[in-house]
C-alpha cells in the first residue's frame, strides 16, 4: 500500500559499494508486489555535503550499466537446481536493450540531498528536492 519508494544512496561510498547498491536495488526492481503497484521510486544520493561526493547523474549512469550486468547474469543463471524453470523474477527493462531506468513501469527520478546540510555539522539538513519530490506525489 505504498505510495512511493525512495532509495538512499550513499553518494561517498557509492563507488566501492556500487555492486552492493545495485544489487540491492534490482531485488527492489523485480519484486512482484512492487511491479504490480509501480510505485514511483526516487533514488535519493546523500552526503551531497561531502566533497568527494558524486553526482547524482554518475550515480544514474553507473547503476543502470550495473543493473544491465546483473540483469544479464542473472537471466543467464538456471533457475533452479534441479533445473527445472519455476517462472522465476521478472525481467528488469526492455529484452534486447542496454537497462535504462525509463523502461521500468514506475517513474524513477534522482535527486541530491544532505542530512546534514551543505555546511557539514553546523547546517541544516538539505532535502529540498526530496520534499518537493514528496509534495509533488502525495
Amino acid at each position: 500500500s505504498s505510495r512511493a519508494i525512495v532509495f538512499v544512496v550513499d553518494s561517498v561510498a557509492f563507488q566501492r559499494e556500487v555492486k552492493d547498491v545495485a544489487e540491492f536495488l534490482y531485488q527492489v526492481l523485480v519484486d512482484s508486489t512492487v511491479l504490480k503497484n509501480a510505485p514511483p521510486l526516487l533514488i535519493a544520493c546523500n552526503k551531497q555535503d561531502i566533497t568527494m561526493a558524486k553526482s547524482a547523474k554518475l550515480i544514474q549512469q553507473q547503476l543502470e550499466k550495473e543493473l544491465n550486468t546483473l540483469r544479464v547474469t542473472r537471466s543467464a543463471a538456471p533457475t533452479s537446481l534441479d533445473g527445472s524453470a519455476t517462472g522465476g523474477p521478472a525481467q528488469l527493462g526492455k529484452k534486447g536493450k542496454d537497462f535504462d531506468f525509463s523502461q521500468l513501469p514506475m517513474k524513477v527520478e534522482f535527486v541530491e540531498c544532505s542530512a546534514r546540510g551543505n555546511k557539514g555539522e553546523e547546517g541544516d539538513a538539505d532535502f529540498e528536492g526530496l520534499e518537493k519530490w514528496l509534495a509533488k506525489i502525495a
